[in-house]
């Protein structure tokens, strides 16, 4: 029997100098950099090894990405970064991601993010891996 885990993911981040423009205020792709930052994270916390993938010629990549930017961060603000898987196909996930200021609650952004499995060496897709699609089918309970 494996634990049971909120199918929202939540990472905590900060606003630092490099992810601002000049006037302090974080710049677009930074959120991006964020939202890869949590998927990674949402892996690792369910106990799959990314390392043993790559040498399994597996790597995974943004097939389809759809963002809505709402308000601006700024520096020093602290972030809550959520991943939450919401569909699987035999070669792709697909994730729900917000980014939050934790002062206010207040929506900084919000995506639906299409990541496909490839094999590492010709970039070609490839079936997802058994411990992903057992973890997915464990994220799909838990709902």
């Amino acid at each position: 029997m494996g634990i049971e885990m909120e199918s929202i993911f939540r990472l905590p981040m900060r606003v630092y100098i490099e992810d601002t423009d000049a006037g302090g205020i974080v710049f677009h792709a930074k959120y991006l950099h964020f939202m890869e930052r949590a998927r990674t994270e949402w892996v690792r916390s369910r106990g799959v090894a990314l390392r043993s993938g790559l040498e399994e010629n597996i790597s995974y990549v943004v097939q389809k990405l759809g963002i809505h930017y709402r308000k601006a961060g700024k520096l020093d603000d602290q972030l809550l970064v959520t991943a939450e898987l919401t569909a699987i196909g035999r070669v792709w996930m697909t994730f729900r991601q917000e980014v939050i200021r934790q002062s206010d609650n207040e929506l900084l952004a919000s995506a639906d993010v299409k990541v496909a499995c490839v094999a590492l060496d010709t970039g070609r897709p490839r079936a997802l891996p058994q411990a992903m699609t057992a973890l997915a089918a464990t994220e799909q309970n838990n709902h």
